[in-house]
């Protein structure tokens, strides 16, 4: 099974330059969630929406490297079941002629 949230977008803290320290900009997350769907384990994508935006919101991270680590550590913990996770990250607006971001996939040993 699988869960797909696509183009999460918000506003938050999150940089290293000043005026990212001081002015929240929109970020967009993609997140592919893939886990053993087994009756009432199943995972809800309106939580896994939520926390991201409100972990983001309270963390202020200042890489976005930082918040891929944290985030996919902490959805882990959360969501034990899950097999593989792939979240990226993207600044929209911070260039004016692209989107940058990163990502990353993690699969994870099932026990």
């Amino acid at each position: 099974m699988q869960i797909h949230i696509d183009n999460l977008t918000f506003e938050t803290i999150v940089g290293i330059l000043e005026k990212e320290r001081l002015t929240p900009q929109k970020v967009t997350l993609h997140v592919k969630i893939a886990y053993d769907y087994q009756g009432d384990n199943f995972i809800d994508y309106a939580k896994v929406s939520a926390f991201l935006e409100s972990e983001m919101n309270a963390m202020c991270y200042f890489l976005l490297e930082d918040a891929l680590k944290d985030l996919s550590q902490k959805l882990k913990v959360f969501y034990p079941q899950i097999s593989k996770l792939k979240l990226k990250i993207l600044k929209p607006d911070i260039l004016p002629n692209a989107i940058v971001g990163v990502s990353h996939t993690i699969y994870y040993a099932q026990n």
